[in-house]
């Protein structure tokens, strides 16, 4: 009996050694032997007397082993983490993948602005253009149309009016502006048209009077290149005519650029 008193108090003072203050170099569970005949394994079963695996009474001298956990302290990952650091350098690029189909047609976008100003245009092509010619010789219509055919020349910048024909020809595409002045013949009708190729544009018209007038007609035409503009009469059942002496010049026909056009 004395001696279990003695060991017991030992026991107590032996564990907390294990605990809190086993070596350090101990790497796993230690195992510590305790000699008392009141212990017994955990794994023993408390109520199988006679087994073999059943452990001893209380006055069997054998020890049994009693096994210690193995203590880790926790650590809290989360206080340990460091600043963010720089961004690394770019990788090698990888391949090329294998081209896609196409995709649809998008929405067409919005407008864009106004581009600017081009170039100057070829110097070699005139962008200029200006006629003004005249007919000292009255004119009485034959029968159906007639051209009007004029015999001076007032101005005739780079020939572009026909004298032969009686035309004006468009080399520079634009604007123009065209004039038209006749004498009326004493009662005579005078019935005129001054023409886009073969549309009429606007007419010259006066009614038979005994006394004769100036007529004039104005218009403004844009013309694309290799059009032409000239003067027609047209005689119905009435006599058509216009008036001159051959001295004075009663009859002119005239016409220039305004604008040339952009494109």
């Amino acid at each position: 009996m004395e001696t279990i008193q003695m060991q017991v108090p030992l026991v107590f003072l032996v564990l907390p050694l294990f605990v809190f203050g086993a070596p350090a170099d101990a790497s796993g569970p230690q195992e510590v032997t305790i000699t008392s005949n009141s212990c017994k394994r955990c794994c023993d079963s408390l109520d199988a007397p006679g087994s073999s695996e059943a452990s001893p009474g209380r006055n069997s001298p054998h020890s049994l082993p009693y096994i210690i956990p193995e203590v880790r302290p926790y650590i809290n990952i989360t206080i340990l983490k460091g600043d963010k650091g720089d961004q690394g350098e770019p990788g090698i690029p990888g391949k090329w993948g294998k081209e896609g189909p196409p995709g649809e047609r998008g929405a067409p976008g919005p407008k864009g602005s106004k581009g600017q100003m081009g170039a100057p245009g070829d110097p070699c092509k005139h962008q200029y253009a200006a006629f003004s010619v005249g007919r000292k010789k009255a004119l009485h219509s034959s029968e159906g149309y007639q051209a009007l055919i004029f015999d001076t020349v007032f101005v005739n910048l780079y020939s572009h009016f026909d004298m032969f024909k009686g035309k004006f020809y468009c080399y520079v595409a634009g604007l123009y502006f065209f004039s038209l002045n006749v004498h009326t013949w004493n009662f005579k009708e005078t019935y005129m048209h001054v023409m886009r190729n073969d549309q009429e544009e606007v007419i010259l018209y006066a009614q038979p009077s005994d006394r004769s007038i100036m007529q004039s007609q104005s218009l403004m035409l844009e013309l694309r290149e290799n059009d032409e503009v000239w003067v027609r009469l047209y005689k119905r059942e009435r006599d058509n005519a216009i008036y001159s002496d051959n001295v004075d010049i009663y009859i002119t026909f005239s016409g220039y650029l305004i604008k040339p056009s952009l494109e």
